[in-house]
């Protein structure tokens, strides 16, 4: 009996924090044990620096419900705080735009954010939203990002109706690339009346938003946030930038038979009192 077995080269972004929730700076990679199928695993590379350029892909809702309670606005207005003060020049930026069951790439990746301001403020909401879908897809253009760091930053109210692909299904297509989804539920609608109007879904409910929200940033490694004010979405953005910054990049090889099954990633340190986030797997 013979088996095909096929080599994979695979990065994950590492950030371990302390109890208190303070960031880890100081650790080796001898401090580090990554299990991939709780198999332990020979690190092949690793890299720590907070200065590293970062790769950032704005995932942005553009979808008719943003219009309202000004949430499309008050998220423009922050974005252009994020690249103006807290992205450094050598980063790197792109936005996605998605409605209507669509995904554009407004901008594509430039150290020059005066593409993404500009196409930032043409952008109007419209249509319905096709918000798994977004997911599914966005992640493997994230991943063309030119830097080692690569983030995916999805900004929506979390209303859902126009997707073919379900929460799951986006998941398991977006945990297969190394770029960490940072959510930003901003303005998630509570009322149930409000939901009717424009859910498709008899199911859906605030509840189950916030849910499927943190099951996007969970499994890629990345953290939700639920916002309601403008000023949240400013100290969301702040916290992103910091985290992305502490990150540890990992590197080992994986050999995977030709069953292609789902491989769960663990990472564990030194020092038991720290916790260590990354992908749940791929």
């Amino acid at each position: 009996m013979s088996y095909t077995l096929s080599v994979n080269a695979i990065s994950i972004a590492v950030s371990v924090q302390d109890k208190k929730g303070r960031y880890i700076n100081d650790l080796t990679e001898k401090d580090f044990t990554v299990y991939e199928n709780d198999n332990k695993q020979d690190i092949t590379y690793f890299k720590h620096d907070f200065a590293a350029p970062l790769s950032l892909t704005v995932l942005l809702d553009v979808s008719g419900s943003m219009a309202l309670q000004d949430k499309l606005r008050e998220s423009k207005e922050a974005l252009k705080r994020l690249l103006t003060r807290l992205l450094s020049p050598q980063d790197e930026v792109s936005l996605l735009i998605f409605a209507d069951g669509e995904v554009e790439v407004a901008a594509k990746f430039s150290t020059d954010k005066g593409q993404f301001l500009a196409e930032l403020e043409k952008t109007e909401a419209y249509g319905q939203t096709a918000l798994n879908d977004a997911v599914a897809v966005s992640p493997e253009f994230a991943n063309k990002g030119k830097n080692d760091k690569r983030a995916l930053l999805l900004i929506t109210d979390g209303i859902e109706n126009d997707s073919r692909t379900s929460p799951d299904q986006a998941v398991e297509i977006a945990r297969r690339v190394d770029v960490p989804l940072y959510t930003i539920g901003y303005k998630i609608p509570l009322s149930e009346q409000y939901l009717k109007t424009y859910k498709r879904d008899p199911t859906l409910t605030s509840t189950g938003i916030i849910a499927t929200l943190e099951k996007f940033s969970q499994a890629t490694g990345g953290k939700a946030f639920f916002i309601n004010q403008p000023e949240e979405i400013n100290a969301a953005f702040a916290e992103i930038k910091k985290e992305l910054g502490h990150q540890y990049m990992i590197g080992y090889t994986s050999y995977k038979d030709s069953k292609n099954e789902y491989r769960k990633i663990r990472v564990v340190t030194s020092n038991k009192k720290y916790q260590a986030r990354t992908r749940a797997g791929y």
